[in-house]
């Protein structure tokens, strides 16, 4: 048996695939795997000899039908144009957004086996007036491409719920900061860059007002949330699939102090200040704080404290001394 995670050559792919292991290792998760697939557009990481590397497109309806099969328990699917891209290119954030996971679930319901469907979606399906702290009855209303794509996700990842088709989660991820490694192509990814490039003796540039809330999460609270989700029961969630993780509210004015705590003065001083109306638009509509008590109760988790978040970048990552 196996369990698919499309995305799995990435930074979270990889942690997931690694932390799912683990689990399977301790007797920890609820359904019984011997492999992993990662499908990717790059080989998987991951050395392991359960882990098996598929490179391919995700919207490639026939690579699908050979990768999921009647022995499938379980999808993670993490793969996406993220929302940068996707407002620069709006035909191939359509491919792989919206008809690469509808394809994924059709493959997943010709399989018959109702795996259990783990699907990343984005605070970016949120925007216009919005309350101090949104509730998890707050309607969708994306102000960007990525936005309106992930949005579509969710809606077909609980209607293929709501008929049978598969055993689904819909995760509204925080922005993941701090994330090693290189920029991508999220509007968000600043949200890294002004800790991770400073921590590693290098300018960035910080491009919204010092007063926007974001709302984040560390990498190992975001991995554990997700591997958390393949954990809980169905039946818990309800029939409305979709779930805000937790995380913590922090203005970028706040995540620059905790820079100065953990990295010091001279840390704080390689960060300039630059607003770019193109990453404002996308990333100051997006609400900074929710309401988690049904998440928490089910066992999903939260960082303590931002400064946390960049004490563990800086042991893990940045360049010791």
């Amino acid at each position: 048996m196996k369990v698919i995670v499309t995305g799995g050559a990435g930074f979270l792919g990889s942690r997931v695939i690694r932390q799912l292991l683990a689990a399977q290792d301790r007797g920890s998760l609820p359904v019984a795997f011997d492999e992993v697939v990662s499908l990717d557009l790059a080989p998987c990481p991951v050395e392991d000899p359960r882990v098996v590397s598929r490179v391919g497109d995700i919207a490639d309806p026939e690579l699908l039908r050979e990768v999921v099969g009647d022995d499938t328990v379980g999808v993670y699917h993490l793969a996406a144009v993220l929302s940068g891209g996707s407002e620069v290119d709006f035909d191939l954030s359509m491919q792989v957004n919206v008809d690469g996971t509808r394809t994924l679930l059709e493959a997943c319901r010709a399989g018959g086996t109702k795996p259990r469907f783990v699907f990343t979606s984005s605070l970016a399906v949120f925007g216009g007036t919005m309350p101090d702290v949104v509730p998890e009855t707050l309607a969708t209303r994306p102000e960007s491409t990525y936005g309106a794509l992930k949005a579509i996700g969710e809606l077909l990842v609980n209607e293929y719920s709501r008929k049978g088709f598969v055993d689904g989660r819909v995760l509204r991820l925080p922005t993941i900061s701090v994330r090693p490694g290189q920029p991508n192509s999220a509007a968000s990814s600043f949200a890294s860059g002004i800790i991770r490039e400073p921590l590693n003796g290098e300018p960035s540039t910080c491009p919204v007002p010092l007063d926007t809330r974001m709302w984040l999460s560390s990498p190992d609270a975001a991995v554990a949330n997700l591997v958390h989700a393949f954990v809980v029961d169905g039946d818990d969630l309800g029939q409305w699939r979709t779930i805000n993780v937790p995380g913590v509210t922090v203005t970028v004015g706040a995540m620059l102090d905790a820079l100065t705590e953990v990295g010091g003065a001279e840390a704080r001083a390689l960060v300039s200040h630059e607003e770019d109306a193109r990453i404002m638009d996308i990333v100051c509509s997006w609400p900074g704080d929710f309401d988690v008590e049904r998440p928490l109760a089910l066992g999903f988790v939260r960082d303590a404290s931002f400064t946390d978040a960049v004490r563990q970048y800086r042991d893990e990552f940045a360049p010791q001394a």
